[in-house]
């Protein structure tokens, strides 16, 4: 286990970062950008669980722990060096994928089904997991742009894409089943 007695390092204070393999980049890079916005997707999701509880919650738990595992994923940029050293770093791997799949069939499965877009709202719960799905979607553009200029674990942006599928359902399911969803009416805002 990591020990952090102190916070500051000024390391950074000329604009770059350290990777998680020990190399600089600038913090502005596409990678850092990604990976930023993966915590920024678990800082949302910290909010929601502020009204979440039971079942939800303790499965926005364990997906606030992936995007830990996600961070450091995309925090390493060299997987052909994995296992080289004495560490060996976290990726995420298809099980969690799965799991995701899993989750929303079976949250899913009680829905009424959808004739119209739902914009974001409703209970407090359901608001905050939209928020947190636009946040993921913007993860995985970030880390499929960065796929297409440096090496990213496939799982890693696979996950992205179940995780805002999964804050959709679960946003739906926050209000009461679908019943409670807000939804769009073209033109509505005339």
């Amino acid at each position: 286990m990591v020990v952090l007695n102190k916070i500051y390092t000024r390391t950074g204070d000329g604009g770059e970062t350290a990777l998680s393999d020990g190399s600089r980049v600038a913090k502005h890079s596409l990678r850092v950008a990604a990976y930023g916005t993966v915590d920024e997707t678990n800082a949302t999701i910290g909010l929601a669980r502020l009204h979440a509880e039971g079942e939800i919650d303790a499965r926005l738990a364990v997906i606030q722990n992936d995007l830990f595992d996600l961070g450091a994923d995309l925090s390493r940029p060299d997987p052909e060096r994995d296992g080289e050293a004495d560490y060996t770093p976290l990726r995420i791997i298809d099980g969690q994928v799965e799991r995701l799949e899993a989750e929303i069939d079976a949250m899913n499965a009680g829905l009424e089904p959808l004739r119209s877009f739902v914009l974001p709202g409703g209970s407090a719960l359901a608001a905050h997991l939209h928020l947190a799905r636009t946040v993921a979607r913007r993860a995985e553009r970030l880390a499929v742009e960065l796929a297409s200029e440096e090496t990213v674990n496939p799982a890693a942006i696979r996950y992205l894409n179940r995780l805002s599928d999964w804050l959709f359902v679960a946003a739906r399911l926050s209000n009461a089943g679908g019943a409670g969803d807000v939804l769009w009416v073209p033109g509505g805002g005339r």
